[in-house]
């Protein structure tokens, strides 16, 4: 846990017992942003300058893609929290040398987007959108929260040949837990959180249907999980969660990778990219 949190967390302490209007809004607000703007590490520059911009326009909200590669249809990138789509540089990198279109997107409120935030419907919308424009997917890899959204838009009309997830979050509640946990809210402050995300979304049952394990018959397609066995923002019980409800898929458990610089490292791009490219373009299972 980092400075910062422990500060911020003290502070939502005391003013639950002073000001406990005052702690629930900002309980909100800190839950519903990003906790800042990524910016492109410098390991991406090259692959994020090399890629080709294109924009879309979700709920009215200008989005940045980056598109690489001349194959005939795309894997789409999805990355995760207070992230953006450069963090797939070597992902898209290796999928272009190998022939294929790859595109990552920055989400709304993410990166190079417009917007101060996200959810995972909207994040999916804005999948819908890219298949309007390019067809179906040869392949899905998301991160993280992209996980969710994945798996979102593939039960709501979204078509790809295979999926990839990395550090995938089952348990869409999971958010919320942590967020509570790393900041040590009080329960009354958490149920406010939890209330107003109800009110946003519209129902009490996103904590069901929002989670990538929901449904799982709606998904049927080859499947690939890599969880690192240390990631200490989403534990590897989501793997296995996730295997459960998917048993058709392959499991893949690394170790000393974490969460967040995943996605750099060769010993889950390089597997991602060989898999999505012997399965892209399989049927999916009966």
């Amino acid at each position: 846990m980092t400075p910062a949190i422990k500060l911020t967390g003290r502070l939502l302490d005391a003013l639950s017992v002073t000001a406990p209007p005052l702690a629930r809004r900002l309980a909100w607000e800190l839950f519903r942003r990003p906790v800042r703007r990524a910016r492109v590490h410098p390991h991406e520059q090259a692959a994020h300058a090399a890629a080709v911009r294109e924009h879309y326009t979700v709920d009215g909200v200008r989005v940045a893609a980056y598109r690489w590669g001349d194959g005939d249809r795309p894997v789409l990138l999805l990355h995760g929290w207070s992230s953006r789509g450069s963090r797939f540089a070597a992902l898209a990198t290796e999928l272009a040398r190998r022939g294929h279109t790859a595109i990552a997107v920055d989400a709304p409120g993410h990166g190079d987007s417009g917007g101060d935030s996200t959810t995972v419907p909207q994040y999916a919308r804005l999948v819908h959108a890219i298949q309007q424009r390019h067809g179906d997917f040869r392949g899905i890899a998301g991160h993280s929260l992209g996980v969710l959204t994945a798996f979102h838009a593939l039960r709501t009309g979204v078509r790809a040949d295979a999926i990839v997830t990395v550090s995938g979050i089952a348990d869409f509640g999971h958010l919320l837990r942590e967020f509570a946990r790393q900041l040590r809210l009080r329960p009354p402050v958490t149920d406010d959180v939890r209330r107003r995300l109800e009110k946003l979304l519209g129902d009490d049952d996103i904590w069901t249907r929002l989670s990538s394990d929901h449904q799982p018959e709606h998904v049927t397609q080859p499947l690939l999980i890599l969880h690192d066995a240390d990631d200490d923002f989403v534990g590897v019980d989501h793997a296995h969660r996730l295997h459960q409800a998917y048993p058709h898929a392959e499991l893949v458990i690394t170790e000393g990778l974490g969460h967040r610089g995943v996605l750099a490292d060769p010993r889950v791009f390089g597997p991602a990219a060989d898999w999505l490219s012997a399965r892209a373009g399989a049927a999916p299972l009966p």
